[in-house]
């Protein structure tokens, strides 16, 4: 049976934007899902401190072959860079305005971002077969060009939203009817 998991950008939390309202969707299906509240801001947010709260998971056999995984922002490629370094295959990746190697949000995002990135990005493609991105073509925070080079790596199932913004509550997205096709 499948475990699902949704992993928050920077500076958030898994209370804020569509978490909340996915996490409902898929324990209304009494299905099993994680929702970690990893370490954020300036000092605390990067790969190393979200790699070991993520392998607390893993060591417990929680994240394995059957596992989907939901992630926002800066999570997308926190996950590919987690799941290659341990080798570790899943079952389904839904990633919502992913981007790797980009500074240019402002000083603080790309201080906590930057150790996130990673050079072999396409090797992801070795440890799921069935990934997915969403992004918009008016993100304030991550150029569409960003989102789009992401993308164009790792997948050919993309979803445009027009008008979508970074598919945050900002942007009106405390719900998002279109991840759950995905569960």
């Amino acid at each position: 049976m499948s475990n699902y998991f949704i992993i928050h950008g920077s500076f958030g939390n898994p209370f804020g934007n569509w978490f909340p309202y996915l996490r409902k969707e898929i324990e209304d299906r009494n299905l099993e899902v994680y929702t970690p509240d990893f370490p954020t801001g300036v000092g605390f947010q990067n790969y190393e401190n979200w790699s070991k709260l993520l392998k607390c998971y893993l060591e417990a056999g929680i994240i394995n072959e059957n596992t989907i995984i939901f992630a926002h922002s800066i999570a997308p490629i926190f996950i590919c860079k987690f799941l290659i370094e341990n080798k570790i295959k899943v079952k389904r990746l839904v990633f919502v305005c992913g981007f790797n190697n980009y500074l240019e949000i402002d000083e603080e995002y790309d201080l906590v971002n930057k150790s996130m990135f990673l050079d072999n990005l396409t090797d992801i493609k070795n440890y799921c077969e069935d990934i997915v991105c969403f992004y918009s073509d008016n993100d304030p925070y991550v150029k569409y060009e960003k989102e789009k080079e992401f993308a164009d790596t790792i997948t050919d199932n993309q979803i445009l939203i027009s008008g979508g913004g970074h598919l945050n509550s900002e942007s009106g997205y405390t719900e998002f009817t279109e991840l759950l096709k995905y569960i």
